[in-house]
């Protein structure tokens, strides 16, 4: 087990576990190349011995049950179904703050004080990597389980440009022998300058027994509160939606969406 003790109001000085606890985990993994590494990192590190090891099971902060949690998903007791929020960066000059300390730790701009300036603008996390056509350590969105996903039978309909909602449905089907549980995600392209490749705008988590199939539905309103097809408008003042040719994805984590559909808007 590796990690950090996660604090509020102090950045960690790198994206790395301290005490240098890789060279530890490395040197457990050269005596046992089938050790089982669990980490409690509360946030996305550089793993420069991810190549070296079998499996890896992030658990983030546990708190008071942590004693449960973590020997119930190593003994199967429970199947782990989650997905990364983050994204894991292979090396430290992938991200976005890297060799740039306008970005961070910030530079003094004649106020005795550094400030940090978020130039990225809206290319953050997953969006940063699609965008500068960096491959990721772990995309956001992935996750593995003690059994398999099939995805099929992808389709969307509505007319957003006619403020209908869109709805996009797939079966999923559990491969595996065990039951478990998957999360379909929805992202799509907003044909407007200066935006992301891609945006989450949707997703929906499905347990599936063995062998069995169930549906999923996922409705993305152009109406809804967070603004899934709209724009920051600065003269109005307000999220519009521009026309045009959009492009929905549908799969299971931000680098792995094989469906994909043309919309009109």
């Amino acid at each position: 087990m590796a990690g950090l003790i996660a604090t509020e109001g102090a950045d960690m000085p790198a994206p790395e576990l301290p005490y240098n606890q890789d060279a530890m985990v490395a040197a457990l993994l050269t005596a046992n190349p089938n050790a089982v590494v669990v980490l409690k990192s509360s946030a996305p590190m550089i793993l420069p011995w991810i190549d070296a090891a079998e499996t890896v099971i992030e658990v983030w902060n546990q708190g008071a049950e942590d004693g449960h949690v973590v020997p119930e998903l190593l003994w199967g007791v429970v199947n782990p179904s989650g997905k990364v929020p983050t994204t894991y960066a292979r090396r430290a000059e992938d991200l976005m703050h890297h060799g740039d300390p306008v970005r961070y730790p910030g530079t003094d701009e004649g106020e005795g004080y550094p400030k940090m300036r978020y130039t990225e603008q809206l290319l953050v996390g997953y969006r940063w990597f699609q965008e500068k056509g960096i491959k990721p350590l772990f995309p956001f969105g992935y996750g593995l389980s003690y059994t398999t996903f099939e995805v099929s039978d992808a389709a969307a309909t509505g007319s957003p440009g006619a403020g209908e909602p869109l709805v996009v449905t797939a079966t999923v089907t559990n491969t595996g022998d065990r039951e478990g549980a998957e999360v379909v995600q929805v992202y799509l392209e907003v044909p407007v300058e200066g935006q992301p490749p891609k945006r989450l705008v949707g997703f929906q988590k499905v347990t599936v027994t063995p062998g069995a199939s169930e549906q999923v539905s996922i409705t993305v309103d152009p109406a809804a509160t967070n603004h899934p097809f709209g724009v920051w408008d600065y003269v109005a003042n307000d999220f519009v939606v521009r026309p045009g040719n959009y492009t929905v994805y549908l799969g299971t984590s931000s680098e792995d969406t094989p469906f994909t559909f043309p919309v009109r808007v």
